[in-house]
């Protein structure tokens, strides 16, 4: 988010010729008609926030080519002029970086412009934009990423737009070359309608004023933040697609079946350990507690081969299934060098992403199989920490040289590990191989992705995006029956049970009944989940009594 710009709402502007005065309005527009008379008492300041957007980070290239394939929108290109540069496509779906966007709608075309000073810009604009595009930092949280980023123009209710949100915002696109000449004069009687311009330093200037070949304008109409990208979804709330939702429903247990039965296959014949990656790939922050984040359910799955390809294929089958995932691979040079929180850079006014600068249900895969010998240095202790507070309290602390600014996030976090992570959990899972240690790199490089546009891939593209979407409740006769069962077991054996395994209990049968399409608790999902938290603590306490202090 920029420093808020001043423009003229209201201008008149003189005909040179016949000396005729004319009213015009300078709202949704970055330059206005030439001739202004900037002595005119009818001149009207307006104020207007800058929004800086990205493409969703870490979006996967399927949820893009389908949101690209069901788009309607096309740019239409302005016939006022014909500059010497290729027409670009802006159809791509946006998130912000300090204020994020998600899909734009129709765009009008470019404004137009009255005369030859205005022509003699745009025509010099393919020169200067083509040597300025190679020194602008598109500040992408993730290496790699591409897409348009675009400046998003809001005129009112600002206030409602958060760091990070996911929207959908229609629009006037502006695209006009005059632009980066102009930013490049920086003469004071320029066409542009932001008068404070000439107070920003160099730096600013190039970071908040790209060329719009580059980074377009859009002059916001209205905003609707989205619950999800998945583009298998529909858009509206899920109360408000009954059919779809209904058909849906029905289908999610079944479809739970051969989910968990492709699951078990990729993780080496370990249905368990296949039930909790399901509860983990459909976990959800739903509510905060003061500080604590309620629904977060982080999975530590360790006992990982020692192979390479394995998390890497692991992580392959998962960007297939979600939306939007990214793959962190905690090296030691990637801990010393990455930049994972964002910070302020103050001379160029701008907050410079980091990599956990992620959108809401983001699959986040930490692969410590990568884990070598040797030190972190003081970068390196500062994103292990990051990591850990994202997983603990699903917040970022931003750095400001001065101070840290704590920002909330809803992030799902899956760690593999060859023993207990160095991170923290909610869950740690160990994986018990059914297979052969000789025919292990076999039955690996066995493991397939599901072909793309297959009704099964979607089918689970969309299973694991519902849960999220659902209500959840307990009933009163299930809290006191759950009430009970903790007070009987901690009289069996009060070492057995603690408060927080009765909270991860809680937390895994509400995750159990959503996966089955449950909106709420009953008796059997409890119990359900009560076994599975058994095998699971047995079986590390079985590797514990062989393995000694490691669990």
């Amino acid at each position: 988010m920029f420093d808020p710009e001043f423009y003229m709402g209201v201008y008149e502007t003189v005909d040179l010729t016949t000396k005729a005065k004319m009213l015009r309005c300078g709202k949704y527009k970055d330059v206005t008609e030439c001739g202004v008379d900037l002595n005119s008492s009818n001149i009207v300041t307006a104020e207007r926030q800058t929004f800086y957007c990205v493409p969703i980070p870490g979006e996967n290239p399927w949820a893009k080519e389908m949101y690209a394939n069901g788009s309607q929108a096309r740019v239409v290109p302005s016939t006022s002029y014909a500059p010497n540069r290729q027409k670009r496509s802006y159809e791509e779906d946006d998130d912000m970086d300090t204020q994020p966007q998600k899909q734009t709608g129709p765009h009008s075309p470019t404004e137009h412009h009255g005369n030859g000073d205005c022509k003699r810009q745009e025509m010099e604009a393919s020169s200067s934009q083509a040597g300025s595009a190679s020194h602008i930092d598109l500040n992408f949280p993730l290496p790699g990423e591409k897409g348009p980023s675009c400046l998003v123009k809001v005129y009112e209710d600002w206030e409602s737009f958060k760091l990070n949100d996911t929207l959908e915002v229609y629009g006037i696109l502006s695209v006009s070359p005059a632009l980066s000449v102009l930013s490049d004069e920086k003469d004071a009687s320029s066409c542009l309608l932001d008068p404070t311009e000439c107070m920003e330093t160099a730096e600013e200037q190039r970071v908040h004023s790209p060329p719009a070949s580059l980074v377009p304008r859009l002059h916001m109409l209205c905003a609707e933040p989205l619950p999800h990208n998945n583009p298998l979804l529909p858009s509206a709330p899920l109360k408000d697609s009954s059919a779809f939702l209904s058909s849906t429903l029905t289908e999610m247990a079944s479809v739970r079946v051969e989910l968990l039965t492709y699951f078990t296959h990729v993780l080496l014949g370990d249905a368990l350990a296949a039930e909790y990656l399901i509860l983990n790939l459909i976990s959800n922050v739903y509510t905060r507690h003061d500080v604590l984040p309620l629904g977060k359910f982080t999975l530590n799955l360790s006992g990982c081969p020692n192979i390479a390809s394995y998390t890497e294929r692991l992580y392959q089958i998962i960007q297939q299934l979600v939306p939007s995932s990214h793959y962190l691979g905690m090296s030691l040079q990637n801990m010393n060098q990455m930049r994972l929180v964002p910070r302020k850079d103050y001379v160029a006014n701008r907050l410079v992403s980091g990599a956990l600068q992620l959108a809401k249900h983001t699959s986040l895969f930490l692969d410590e199989t990568q884990l070598e010998q040797g030190q972190l240095d003081t970068t390196g202790v500062r994103n292990v920490t990051a990591l850990g507070n994202l997983i603990s309290w699903q917040k970022v602390d931003y750095d400001f040289n001065y101070h840290q600014m704590e920002f909330p996030c809803n992030i799902n976090v899956l760690i593999t590990s060859e023993g207990r992570s160095l991170l923290p959990s909610d869950c740690q899972i160990r994986l018990q191989s059914q297979v052969e240690p000789s025919s292990l790199e076999e039955y690996i490089s066995s493991i397939h992705v599901l072909s793309q546009g297959s009704s099964q891939l979607n089918k689970f593209r969309t299973y694991l995006s519902v849960p999220r979407l659902l209500d959840y409740s307990i009933s009163d006769d299930v809290t006191k029956s759950v009430e009970d069962d903790f007070v009987d077991m901690r009289k069996d054996d009060p070492q057995s049970i603690s408060a927080e395994d009765l909270h991860r209990i809680l937390v895994v049968a509400r995750l159990l009944s959503l996966s089955l399409g449950q909106p709420s608790l009953d008796r059997d999902g409890w119990l359900r989940a009560k076994h599975m938290e058994i095998q699971r603590r047995s079986r590390l306490e079985q590797h514990k009594c062989v393995n000694g202090n490691e669990p």
